[in-house]
């Protein structure tokens, strides 16, 4: 999900559509198996526009809500519903329906509402980036019923308020097949975390739980903690980007070990403490089928989880984990190299910005040579030196990190034109690389040496790459000829991003 996507909605301005629907509804006898209809919720329509002012708007929802009881009845509320997402240019796809971002005013918020009555097996509905829902909610969901059968309910980014919190709380017990429930970016749903949490525990099936950057406190953790326990199914956890959350694991954590199945746990950026990193060492290693862990930039763990990345040797399904800009020290790295020979899944590691890497990074390679698996590995600003790429040469060069995609190296400017030159001569081994970032830091440019003729060279062999970064390396006059005639010779599908310093 990119979170950057919000706009803001108005009463008032008119876009041209570029998605109009002709059908919206499906007879309530369609019903397809739970598989099918995800297949199909994810071909749903969008539309980038905002809604006008002078389009048919339904009664209010508070004074409209009758029962149907007659065909006609129906055919008129279903006929209406039909004008209302034929406006927004989107469609209900059996049994998904998806607003997100598409500018609801006010007034849409209300018919929404409406809407969704005519939908009585809706179980997919994402509201997301629309703020006017913020202060509304009750307006669109308040029909839901007890055993409702909605399965994914997003929210991202819709200026919820407290009290649109605490109504997700009261509504949480009425759906009982719930799988995915997304509140990230409502800042203001801290202070209902009572109210969610107690209605947590009515979602024994919850699959899914994102938090991410909802104004959570310490107390957060502990008012969860006691959720987690009926949560048995929860496979993700992020909590991330709640930097008040911090000391809030110290004495509650207790409650995350049990959750046996939990596959993804993003804690990035909640300025996790010592005492947290403490309390976290005797959990995550209990979490046995984790395959996604981001601590990243939770800077306070530099000098005090060795023990906890030594633990992860005990998570032999990790598969991505992310530990850039943690301040790592030389204690910890030691404990994480050795601990990574132990991770036979993992196909992400990122370290980017732990500058205790450089000069060191021998550490890590002895260990990774092991890997089979690894397909991204990502070293930006790691203050590595010459001697760092030249022992990644050796292991290239041995037939080692085969499966390799994407290799990030960018921001380190130690190292010298005899490193770039050695690394250059043996990336042709990497025939799975897609991606590399050799690119120099935003202060600094600099010539490219008589390594760039080795780079072109290995780049023919490679039949995947389509990327490489070289921000602020300047080509002279003869390597800029080389690299168009490069173009000519071969395949155009290959980005040489040279930045602003190559015009």
């Amino acid at each position: 999900m990119s979170q950057r996507r919000k706009k803001n909605s108005s009463d008032g301005e008119t876009k041209p559509r570029t998605s109009f629907v002709n059908k919206f509804f499906r007879s309530s006898k369609l019903r397809p198996t739970k598989a099918e209809s995800r297949k199909k919720s994810n071909d749903l329509e969008a539309a980038d526009f905002q809604p006008s002012d002078d389009a048919q708007k339904t009664e209010n929802i508070l004074d409209t809500a009758k029962p149907l009881t007659s065909e006609m009845e129906l055919g008129s509320r279903m006929e209406k519903n039909e004008q209302f997402l034929q406006k927004l240019g989107r469609k209900a796809v059996n049994k998904c329906l998806d607003l997100n971002n598409c500018g609801l005013t006010t007034a849409d918020v209300r018919e929404v509402g409406e809407a969704l009555e005519a939908i009585p097996e809706l179980e997919e509905l994402n509201l997301s980036w629309n703020s006017k829902v913020g202060g509304n909610l009750p307006l669109i969901l308040q029909k839901f019923q007890e055993g409702s059968k909605i399965q994914t309910l997003e929210l991202v980014d819709c200026d919820l308020t407290s009290e649109d919190g605490a109504f997700v709380g009261q509504l949480l017990p009425m759906m009982q097949n719930l799988e995915v429930l997304d509140l990230s970016i409502n800042r203001n749903i801290g202070g209902s975390l009572n109210s969610i949490a107690q209605g947590l525990k009515s979602t024994s099936n919850l699959k899914v739980l994102k938090l991410h950057s909802c104004g959570l406190s310490q107390k957060s953790v502990r008012i969860l903690d006691a959720a987690f326990r009926y949560l048995c199914e929860l496979r993700k956890l992020d909590l991330s980007c709640n930097k008040e959350l911090g000391g809030g694991f110290e004495d509650a954590s207790a409650q995350l070990a049990m959750l046996e199945h939990l596959e993804v746990l993003d804690l990035h950026q909640c300025s996790l403490t010592v005492d947290d990193v403490m309390s976290l060492t005797q959990v995550i290693p209990l979490l046995s089928s984790l395959q996604e862990l981001d601590l990243s930039a939770n800077k306070k763990m530099g000098g005090s989880s060795e023990n906890l990345l030594s633990r992860l040797r005990f998570l032999p399904a990790l598969k991505s984990l992310l530990i850039n800009n943690c301040a790592l020290q030389s204690e910890t790295f030691t404990a994480l190299a050795e601990a990574s020979a132990h991770l036979p899944a993992l196909e992400v590691f990122d370290l980017s910005w732990n500058k205790c890497i450089g000069g060191n990074l021998k550490l890590l390679l002895e260990t990774l040579k092991f890997s089979e698996s690894l397909q991204v590995l990502r070293l930006s600003s790691c203050s590595l030196v010459t001697e760092d790429v030249a022992v990644l040469a050796s292991l290239i060069q041995t037939g080692h990190l085969a499966k390799l995609q994407k290799l990030i190296l960018s921001y380190n400017d130690s190292i010298c034109d005899t490193g770039w030159a050695i690394f250059c001569q043996n990336m042709w081994f990497l025939k799975e690389l897609t991606e590399l970032d050799i690119s120099l830091r935003p202060s600094t440019s600099r010539d490219c040496g008589q390594w760039f003729r080795h780079l072109l060279c290995a780049v023919t062999t490679l039949p995947k790459i389509t990327e490489i970064g070289m921000k602020r390396w300047i080509l002279p006059a003869t390597q800029e000829e080389e690299l168009e005639r490069f173009h000519q010779d071969h395949r155009c599908g290959i980005h040489f991003d040279l930045g602003e310093f190559q015009e």
